[in-house]
């Protein structure tokens, strides 16, 4: 049986540019600490008839929308068709995919966004994963770090899982949607499909296609 937060069970990693990287792993946060290097090999196959590479450790899309208040620090990838707005920050070893957003007064470290993420208003996204068109509402981040900085473990109902490292956000798997202004703590991984309301403070594991409300009321989602 396949761990419930492992790569397969909540990410489609066609969806990616960092698909070969994250094959080396089972749990998608074991990327976190090899994101540096990762983006770097990723943005070093690049063909610069289709991006720009304006600095040693940065490559954009010829077809990206870039705002020019944006703060751009590599290793930085911006693939096709992506979005940065005003005011985005994004500071370092971030892979942005096809078609995502990154939002006005966003900050961004250390993440990997699949195709079609989104976290396109006053979010924090550092040490994270954001699934196949995963979305953040306006205010909700991810905190990386817990108040007694000691290690990020996850934990379900199935075990606990340490990730060995001090900061760990938040991964989100494949069409996730995160409500305004939620809090996702160190170690949150939201299964496939699941949702989160607003102003919701959210730790641990959520299984797939399960709305999140608090810790006290989770519901599965009704198909229609």
């Amino acid at each position: 049986m396949t761990s419930p937060i492992g790569i397969v069970n909540l990410l489609d990693v066609t969806h990616t540019r960092a698909e070969s990287a994250l094959a080396k792993f089972t749990y998608p946060h074991e990327i976190l600490p090899h994101l540096f290097k990762t983006v770097l090999a990723i943005g070093k196959t690049l063909s610069l008839d289709e991006f720009f590479h304006p600095e040693e450790d940065v490559w954009i899309a010829k077809d990206a929308v870039v705002d020019t208040k944006t703060t751009l620090k590599g290793p930085l990838v911006v693939d096709r068709e992506a979005e940065l707005r005003p005011g985005a920050y994004i500071r370092g070893a971030v892979l942005i995919g096809k078609g995502c957003v990154v939002g006005n007064s966003t900050e961004v470290k250390n993440a990997v966004f699949f195709d079609g993420a989104k976290a396109p208003h006053f979010n924090y996204v550092g040490d994270s994963i954001l699934g196949y068109m995963a979305h953040m509402g306006a205010g909700s981040v991810t905190s990386n770090v817990k108040l007694d900085k000691i290690e990020v473990i996850v934990k379900t109902p199935y075990g606990t899982y340490p990730t060995g490292l001090k900061k760990c956000g938040a991964i989100l798997g494949d069409f996730v949607e995160v409500g305004c202004h939620a809090v996702l703590n160190p170690g949150t991984v939201l299964g496939r499909g699941s949702n989160v309301y607003p102003n919701a403070s959210v730790r641990g594991f959520v299984p797939e296609n399960t709305v999140y409300k608090d810790a006290q009321n989770r519901v599965k989602k009704i198909k229609i």
